[in-house]
């Protein structure tokens, strides 16, 4: 058991909001890119496969090839301020913490951790636990469930949890893939790029991929992000032939979540299609499989096969709708918990005062 933080009888209890993402590495190198692959794709839950048969392919082929080629696509999307991704959830939290303090109080804390890399579930989880949390609110920045990443988030989060002699009280997020602030806040996003640069004849909305077994075991995955793009063509009124969903960043031989945003990008080029816009509703923040891989890469497919106007919508990031829609999502999940706090009681000092003297009156140490 990891040692308890310290102390003080009286001492008001809070309420925290975990947010969780997938993680980035440090630095757009191989060098950086190795022990986070590794760690990724150490975990079961991401690739589901026997352990004997797959370590071989990892360590001997993946971890000694895969590192310098990402890397490099890295380099292409790293940010002055770091990684895309850590950059958005890191500005995401403080603006969420911002519209949280207005509309409770008194305000939850709110951080943020990555499942792989940093910073990590368990430094986070540590510190959150120092600062008085008694509980925790885990809300992945996933809208969709899947196992390989939702599901991967809760099992280190209970994992430190195990490590705990007093542990929080919990609550996590499994998904908000419908939630009407979540669709409004992206087909208010999609509105307000086609109002600039004009609507395009096809739009297409890419979802990550996963293995098609994992919908044959029970995932729900793939409905969700089926539902999700049903209800955003609603909020935009597109009728059926105006919009594709599909699933992006296959990895590996096996048969992933059909059609795949490559080949329905190639398909329309061949079409000759006279323009494409692509947005990938289930990326709450823009990261390399947006901004990498597709809005360079899915560009270079579009435009190669003939098509000849492509455009690529950013994530929801910053947007205030979104910011609004997740503490909407957040207060939700909080109902109960935010009016147990001791703050901003006139005789708040008295009573922590009187709980100090009862306890060393029982024999506590002070």
């Amino acid at each position: 058991m990891a040692p308890e933080p310290a102390h003080q009888h009286g001492t008001p209890s809070q309420t925290g909001i975990l947010l969780v993402n997938l993680g980035t590495p440090d630095a757009p190198t191989a060098q950086a890119l190795r022990p986070y692959l590794k760690q990724f794709l150490s975990n079961p839950r991401v690739v589901e496969f026997p352990r004997w048969a797959w370590w071989p392919i990892l360590n001997g082929f993946i971890l000694n090839t895969r590192p310098k080629k990402s890397a490099e696509k890295y380099a292409l999307i790293w940010m002055p301020e770091g990684s895309p991704l850590k950059v958005h959830t890191a500005r995401q939290t403080g603006l969420l913490r911002d519209v949280l303090a207005k509309r409770a109080d008194p305000a939850p804390m709110v951080e943020y951790a990555m499942s792989i890399g940093s910073p990590s579930i368990a430094e986070v989880l540590r510190g959150m636990r120092q600062n008085g949390c008694e509980r925790i609110l885990v809300l992945p920045l996933y809208p969709q469930y899947a196992a390989s990443s939702t599901a991967s988030a809760f099992d280190e989060v209970f994992a430190q949890l195990g490590k705990m002699r007093n542990t929080p009280a919990l609550r996590t997020v499994k998904h908000y893939h419908d939630h009407p602030g979540y669709i409004a806040a992206l087909a208010q996003n999609i509105r307000d790029y086609w109002t600039e640069n004009g609507r395009p004849d096809k739009l297409v909305m890419s979802f990550h991929g996963v293995p098609r077994a994992t919908l044959d075991k029970g995932d729900p995955y793939h409905c969700e992000c089926r539902k999700t793009g049903r209800l955003l063509a609603e909020a935009l009124e597109l009728h059926a032939d105006a919009y594709e969903i599909c699933f992006q960043s296959r990895f590996g031989r096996a048969e992933w979540l059909r059609p795949y945003t490559a080949t329905t990008l190639e398909q329309l080029g061949k079409q000759n299609t006279g323009r494409v816009d692509v947005v990938c509703p289930g990326f709450v923040s823009d990261c390399l499989e947006t901004l990498e891989e597709i809005a360079i890469e899915g560009k270079a497919i579009f435009i190669q096969a003939g098509g000849h106007e492509y455009h690529y919508i950013p994530c929801l990031n910053e947007r205030d709708d979104w910011i609004c829609a997740l503490g909407d999502i957040a207060l939700a999940n909080l109902q109960g918990w935010l009016g147990l706090e001791n703050a901003k009681e006139e005789n708040a000092e008295e009573k922590r005062a009187q709980s100090r003297q009862r306890a060393l009156e029982l024999g506590a140490s002070d």
